[in-house]
């Protein structure tokens, strides 16, 4: 059996941690000025995956 190649862009965007998978949260690349800054704040925090999408996860990252 041939090796399965890692999506690159899901293995910069999460990481599979014990409790599931980790990832950012979106919204804090720009139009900041608009947004409270406890919003921005909470935003800064990682989140985990819902457990619908987990499965797609780790099918494009494989091996980690």
């Amino acid at each position: 059996m041939p090796k399965i190649k890692t999506l690159r862009g899901a293995a910069k965007r999460f990481r599979v941690t014990a409790g599931g998978i980790k990832r950012n949260q979106s919204h804090r690349r720009h139009i900041l000025t608009k947004k409270s800054t406890k919003r921005k704040r909470h935003l800064r925090a990682p989140s985990m995956l819902h457990k619908n999408d987990v499965a797609a996860a780790r099918r494009m990252i494989p091996y980690a």
